[in-house]
């Protein structure tokens, strides 16, 4: 196992900065409103009794961890949880 993660989403890598499902068919990271808009949608998969506005809070607290989107204007300007 790798203890390299993407640096998108945190999901286990083997090589390069960015997995499969953050990044477009050229290899490109994915624009910010779409990377968020599935993880979002990963999350409620994962707790369906979930508030869009919870789900929308914890993902952009997850993303505030992740080098791609940590200094992202929509990440810094978050409400403090």
């Amino acid at each position: 196992m790798t203890d390299h993660h993407c640096e998108s989403c945190g999901m286990p890598v083997e090589t390069g900065r960015y997995c499969v499902h953050c990044t477009d068919a050229d290899g490109n990271l994915q624009a910010f409103e779409e990377r968020f808009e599935r993880m979002v949608s990963w999350q409620a998969r994962r707790e369906p009794a979930a508030s869009r506005k919870q789900l929308e809070a914890e993902t952009l607290d997850h993303m505030a961890t992740l080098p791609a989107w940590k200094d992202h204007p929509r990440v810094v300007s978050r409400p403090a949880g």
